[in-house]
């Protein structure tokens, strides 16, 4: 059985952590959600974004995410794949050296990769979008490009993918998001 890492924080994205969790943990992975500084049982507060007309997203209170892993007991030799939530949560992850060489681990074993919206700061933080096509929400664009990255604009329920690097701008991308990181896992797709 597969297992993979889920990263997220206080404020992430309601659904771009409890979507992409449940539908991993549907397909049969085991998924670890973790959070630097918290335990298995404690929970991370999200928020919901969404896209009314306005200049930027909205945010509103979203649920309590429990986490079913310890952040200190993660071994990072036994996933096969990251995922990485968006909203505010990376801007601040992103500051954790622990985090970054996390990201850096997947990177460098060349395992799959994917990161939402947000998420994708954790990655320019990291150092690991040098020379690679990625998405992500279009405020984060000009990071990847100062990081080195090929900042691909897409429709918002897009996805990029580059090798086994999955990104997307945001929630609405779900259903794509998944299918090409679960492809990217090596999941084979019949279509009737």
């Amino acid at each position: 059985m597969k297992k993979i890492l889920f990263l997220t924080g206080d404020y992430a994205e309601d659904y771009e952590t409890m979507v992409p969790f449940q539908m991993l943990e549907m397909v049969g992975y085991t998924v670890h959600a973790v959070c630097p500084d918290k335990k298995k049982g404690e929970t991370v507060k999200t928020a919901i974004h969404d896209f009314l007309g306005d200049q930027t997203y909205s945010e509103k209170p979203g649920h309590e995410f429990e986490l079913n892993y310890s952040f200190d007991d993660v071994n990072l030799t036994d996933y096969d794949g990251i995922v990485i939530a968006g909203g505010r949560a990376p801007e601040y992850l992103r500051l954790n050296e622990e985090v970054l060489d996390m990201v850096r681990h997947f990177f460098e074993k060349d395992k799959p990769v994917a990161a939402i919206c947000h998420g994708i700061q954790i990655l320019t933080a990291a150092g690991v979008v040098k020379d690679r096509t990625l998405t992500a929400y279009p405020a984060v664009g000009p990071e990847v490009t100062i990081a080195g990255g090929h900042f691909k604009s897409v429709p918002v329920d897009d996805v990029v993918v580059d090798g086994k690097l999955v990104t997307s701008p945001a929630w609405p991308a779900h259903a794509a998001f998944m299918r090409e990181f679960l492809k990217v896992m090596g999941m084979e797709f019949k279509q009737s």
